[in-house]
């Protein structure tokens, strides 16, 4: 078996060319994965065909500032496949705060969260992030949108005004068609990066077809 870490990014693995990530809680599944040991680790397969940032690196993502130690703002959580790789990736001294709207699937993220220790869930709005800034501990490091609504761009905004710190990253990935689906998507690309482009400096952008139909996975850094 060849495992060796990523040539660019840190905390993410290549286990005989899968991505991977070692587990935070060994003998545990989130969402079926592939567990694989080697020595005194475990490693988690990062399914791409599962989530998107797993998607954007794939398709040969440049940037991804995802490190040990951050916090993290997660938008859209779900019920946590891909946050269990963020997990993973911020380790112990990280910090996950992770809003979603649908208390069904967030039910399913307290499971892994309470055996996690380093995932805050939050049943909430992420449109109105005053609701949970009582929750969110300081600043973060970076912030994650994966929300399928028309406005995810000012969503985003809104929070980064309010939660992410100066010079902190930002990713998104972009649906086009829970924005406008009479337009194409790369126009809906174009006129969304121009709204981000006023608040971010844009550092790498990928499409995630064909595994994630119509979808631009952003990476960003704040201005100020």
């Amino acid at each position: 078996m060849k495992i060796n870490p990523h040539k660019k990014f840190e905390g993410i693995f290549l286990v005989n060319g899968k991505l991977a990530t070692v587990s935070l809680r060994p003998g545990t599944t989130v969402y079926g994965e592939r567990l694989v040991k080697s020595g005194k680790k475990e490693y988690r397969i990062w399914d791409f065909y599962r989530s998107k940032p797993a998607t954007a690196i794939k398709k040969g993502l440049k940037e991804f500032p995802l490190k040990k130690g951050m916090s993290v703002l997660y938008l859209g959580i779900a019920s946590g496949t891909t946050a269990s790789h963020f997990s993973d990736i911020v380790g112990k001294d990280g910090l996950i705060y992770g809003v979603e709207i649908a208390e069904r699937v967030l039910r399913e993220l307290i499971i892994h969260a309470e055996r996690r220790g380093n995932i805050v869930p939050i049943l909430a709005d992420a449109r109105k992030p005053e609701s949970y800034e009582n929750i969110v501990f300081g600043k973060v490091d970076l912030i994650y949108e994966d929300v399928a609504s028309k406005d995810q761009i000012p969503i985003l905004i809104r929070n980064a005004e309010k939660f992410l710190k100066s010079r902190g990253y930002a990713l998104i990935a972009i649906k086009s068609q829970s924005i406008d689906v009479t337009k194409k998507p790369r126009e809906i690309y174009k006129k969304c990066l121009t709204e981000l482009e006023k608040h971010f400096d844009i550092l790498d952008k990928v499409e995630l077809d064909p595994f994630e139909k119509m979808h631009l996975f952003v990476v960003m850094k704040r201005r100020n």
